[in-house]
């Protein structure tokens, strides 16, 4: 499993990130190239430097907007590309809706679009809680500017050339002091910022600079694995490199990335099992109580019919969750049901590896996921929403695009033979 460790001593933000993974090894021509299949491709240009940050040498990614456009005005880039949350005078405002727009009408890959959108609607979540609007209708300043949309699926697009499956973070630095916002000062953590790190650890520094940007955090909160901050059982890095950010601190003002891979003995790992009987709750209500769940950390959450005493039907209420997560699920539980009791177990749990892949059919693309016991194919699933969506798209079952897909997956990663479970990895 392809996987990076993000140091983040100093913090992290897009262009740091960027900077990172070019001096890892994704070249520039390449993501230049990817970066150019976006609409707004002719309203910026990447300046890509080498900076010492005392004493070690990262890259630099500046996005820089050409003059012909309105976003260009009264903005400077060198000083407030990652760290300004102003409004800039004649700035093209979009909303998530505008965002998702741009990102799906391109040419990207498919995988490419969906990590991009998964980080930008984080991000309008939690801007969206902060303002007291719905996620769509907010109206991003910096997060929706030229800059930010090429972080964000500059990042997308390093992570799939890179081919990462999985993300690990230490401990965020996130500065002190306060940030200029278009509400005035706020202190550090911005708001946003402050609400993205829920669940994740992070310290203030004695740098009175903001380390830790809404991009950065959003990217962290999306895709990273959060449960701890130590590098991982298994992990070897075959890498280190720098991206560097704006600022010249009495720190490097670097984020180091651990390039690598986990060994591939089958990932075992201690979880909490959470269980009530509830025998007088509304069906209705078991929908919204799941969603509040995986938002508050579970990792999986199922009902099971039973019957209990005096012949009454009822559930058990079965919810997987980290350690971490188990405060927070708990208390949601004897809010939202009507339960006055849980039984909790800790459990081990054994995963099968996963990593996700696109197949192209007669349909269109659609992402798959190729699941491993030891180095054997075990399992191959195609991805409902893109088999929903290319069905209603061509009017045609539903199950003939997921044939299709898994059919054309089976071709790709089981040539050896024709069974699940024989195919060994490449």
């Amino acid at each position: 499993m392809n996987a990076i460790y993000l140091d983040c001593f100093a913090g992290i933000s897009g262009n740091m990130l960027l900077g990172a993974f070019l001096q890892a090894g994704v070249p520039e021509l390449y993501l230049r190239t990817e970066l150019s299949k976006l609409s707004v491709a002719d309203e910026f240009q990447l300046i890509i430097t080498k900076v010492n940050k005392n004493g070690i040498e990262a890259l630099y990614v500046e996005v820089d907007l050409l003059q012909n456009h309105p976003e260009t005005v009264t903005l400077n880039h060198h000083h407030n590309h990652v760290h300004s949350h102003e409004p800039v005078k004649g700035h093209l405002h979009r909303t998530m809706a505008d965002i998702r727009r741009l990102i799906e009408t391109s040419i990207l890959e498919l995988s490419v679009k969906k990590t991009s959108i998964l980080i930008f609607e984080t991000l309008a979540q939690a801007e969206g809680k902060v303002h007291g609007k719905p996620a769509d209708e907010v109206h991003f300043h910096e997060v929706g500017a030229i800059d930010s949309i090429v972080d964000i699926v500059g990042t997308a697009i390093c992570l799939h050339y890179l081919q990462i499956e999985k993300i690990f973070v230490s401990k965020l630095n996130v500065g002190g002091g306060f940030v200029k916002c278009a509400h005035g000062l706020m202190p550090v953590p911005a708001p946003a910022t402050a609400e993205l790190l829920q669940n994740i650890a992070f310290y203030g520094g004695t740098v009175e600079k903001e380390l830790v940007t809404p991009t950065g955090a959003a990217v962290i909160k999306a895709l990273a694995d959060v449960d701890s901050t130590d590098l991982p059982d298994g992990f070897k890095h075959t890498m280190v490199a720098y991206g560097a950010g704006t600022w010249d601190l009495v720190i490097p003002n670097v984020l180091r990335m651990y390039i690598g891979h986990i060994e591939s003995a089958d990932k075992k790992s201690k979880k909490i099992l959470m269980e009530t009987n509830i025998d007088d709750l509304s069906p209705q209500i078991y929908e919204y109580v799941f969603e509040g769940l995986f938002k508050a950390g579970a990792r999986d959450v199922w009902i099971t019919p039973i019957m209990m005493k005096k012949s009454r039907p009822a559930q058990i209420l079965s919810v997987l969750v980290d350690d971490t997560y188990v405060k927070a699920c708990q208390e949601l539980i004897f809010k939202e049901t009507s339960t006055i009791g849980l039984r909790i177990h800790e459990v081990e749990r054994i995963e099968a590896k996963r990593t996700l892949a696109s197949v192209l059919t007669s349909y269109g693309e659609i992402s798959c996921k190729i699941s491993y016991y030891g180095d054997t194919v075990s399992n191959i699933s195609a991805e409902y929403e893109d088999c929903k969506r290319l069905a209603l798209q061509y009017a045609v079952p539903l199950k003939v695009i997921q044939q299709a897909a898994l059919q054309m997956a089976h071709t790709l990663y089981c040539k050896e033979k024709k069974e699940i479970g024989c195919g060994k990895r490449k």
